[in-house]
């Protein structure tokens, strides 16, 4: 039990949290993803502990024969410390230098180790740099409303970036526990067809569609049931960034909670006399109840309950969705 603790691993996917055991932690065969997934601040952090914890090192080994190192300033550990900073960054200002074989053997291996870290230092700062992230505005929540007399699941985003992502793709999943006719419990994956799920030229907005079926898997379904099977939309989006030649891609996930029948999007496009389009990102999240009674989700294997559901509260926007 007590190696099980060791072990335990928290994750989060699709806004449910997991707690796993007994896989092994290879942290030094897998240091290039921590170091890409760690936040900038424990980043440097860390490089900055190693540098400090290496040159202590050192000072250390050169302290055993202290008289090796010459013009060694201010005296002592401190001094020897200082000398191994300056071999560590092959800074070499030349006062203090090695005077012996043990000295000069020391501090070659210490420039060795030192021009190397400072090589993947430099190439790990560059990677997480160079890195591709996608400035996608998801809005917060989705709506069903009839559309060309049809029950239809609308998703909303934009391109915050405001630059043409080429070729943009998109794909929809709804995620839900179930039961087998045998009585085993099992987490389903949908996919959900969109009515266009291709962008040639992202660049501004885009409304996405998908047709509640008759016979399929959202066929009657309410907040309420989706609540209770704890069932999740997964909507993923990438494409070309047309700038750097870049893959893009970003996802956002809506629970049961955040599908609201019965409502549409508030229009954010609007033209003026002079035949300038204006997009109103402001207005990006709001949404509001259509005066039509409350619709069904096609028939199918649950009723729609006919009591409105409240709508969100409009609130100031957070920083766009990356990847």
């Amino acid at each position: 039990m007590a190696s099980q603790r060791r072990r335990m691993r928290r994750a989060s996917l699709a806004g449910r949290d997991f707690v796993t055991y007994g896989l092994p932690r290879l942290f030094w065969q897998d240091l290039y993803h921590l170091f890409m997934t760690v936040r900038w601040r424990l980043l440097f952090a860390a490089f900055a502990t190693f540098f400090f914890v290496i040159n202590v090192l050192f000072a250390a080994i050169f302290a055993l024969q202290p008289a090796d190192i010459a013009n060694v300033n201010p005296p002592g550990f401190w001094g020897l410390f200082f000398f191994s900073v300056e071999t560590f960054a092959t800074v070499g200002y030349g006062d203090m230098h090695p005077q012996s074989p043990f000295s000069h053997s020391i501090a070659a291996l210490e420039n060795f180790i030192g021009v190397t870290t400072l090589a993947v230092i430099a190439g790990m700062t560059f990677a997480r740099f160079s890195r591709p992230s996608a400035r996608f505005l998801f809005a917060r929540t989705v709506v069903v409303r009839p559309i060309d007399g049809r029950p239809t699941l609308m998703l909303r985003c934009a391109n915050a970036r405001q630059n043409i992502v080429m070729e943009a793709s998109a794909q929809l999943r709804l995620l839900r526990d179930e039961r087998t006719v045998e009585g085993y419990r099992i987490r389903r994956i949908y996919d959900l067809p969109l009515r266009r799920s291709r962008h040639p030229l992202f660049l501004f907005g885009w409304t996405l569609l998908h047709v509640i079926e008759s016979d399929g898997p959202l066929a009657g379904a309410s907040q309420q049931s989706l609540q209770a099977e704890r069932a999740i939309l997964l909507l993923t989006i990438s494409g070309t960034d047309e700038t750097t030649g870049q893959t893009l891609m970003a996802r956002a996930r809506y629970p049961g909670s955040e599908v609201y029948w019965n409502a549409s999007f508030v229009d954010i496009l609007h033209t003026d006399e002079h035949g300038v389009d204006h997009f109103d990102y402001s207005k990006f999240d709001d949404i509001e109840p259509l005066p039509a009674p409350a619709m069904s989700g096609d028939s199918g294997r649950r009723e729609q309950p006919a009591a409105a559901q409240p709508l969100p509260e409009a609130s100031p926007r957070a920083a766009p969705a990356q990847s």
